[in-house]
């Protein structure tokens, strides 16, 4: 093949990996991490998305026409070797993973600017419009000391107690295992927050402590 051949074709890459890194960029700064303000999952993301355009532009080679779909078997199954399960992710973290990865691999994949701008426009659009509409509800995992409480009949004043140890606006209480011996029960809370610590979810049960809900 002609060396200028390849030489504009890489042009062109690098102008894709640039309105890649940029678009990601947008979507992790200022729609992920203004709510969440996780770090580590801000540096997955953005260094997520550099390796997965340059996997997908190497795996599919310089006869990009020539692509099929083993290209996208062969990436989601070294995915699913690698599988992230040093920490649990939470649910809107694993949507912005599948996000960030689905869009390196467009513009890793795409011939056409006007195509790729509107699948931009459209994404964007819809996550933005998703992250303003939506409230933001928030789980913890307690392991409560007054299971005096934890009765049906008591449940505004378990309300009112854990609303004034924790400081949180309390939507939903959930009882899981309760240990009479040491008198303490497991309460998944939900509430309502726009920022999550990064020492949320790290206290762990085990499932014989909690109940199907």
């Amino acid at each position: 093949m002609d060396a200028s051949i390849i030489y504009t074709e890489f042009i062109h890459t690098l102008i894709r990996f640039v309105l890649c890194f940029v678009f990601n960029g947008i979507i992790v700064n200022q729609l992920y991490y203004k709510k969440s303000k996780r770090r580590d999952f801000y540096f997955t993301f953005m260094v997520m998305s550099v390796a997965i355009f340059f996997l997908v532009y190497f795996m599919m080679g310089v006869e990009r026409g020539k692509a099929t779909m083993g290209v996208g078997l062969g990436l989601f199954g070294i995915f699913s070797i690698m599988r992230y399960r040093t920490d649990a992710m939470p649910v809107r973290e694993m949507t912005y993973l599948f996000v960030i990865i689905c869009m390196s691999v467009v513009h890793a994949m795409a011939d056409s600017y006007v195509e790729l701008a509107i699948v931009d426009v459209v994404t964007f659009g819809t996550i933005l419009l998703c992250e303003m509409n939506l409230k933001v509800m928030q789980t913890k995992l307690i392991q409560y000391d007054r299971i005096e409480l934890i009765k049906p009949e008591k449940r505004a004043e378990l309300k009112a107690d854990l609303e004034a140890r924790t400081g949180l606006k309390i939507i939903k209480i959930d009882v899981g295992g309760v240990d009479f011996l040491k008198d303490s029960a497991v309460l998944r809370v939900t509430y309502e927050g726009g920022k999550t610590s990064a020492v949320d979810g790290m206290f762990e049960v085990k499932k014989s402590q909690w109940r199907e809900m």
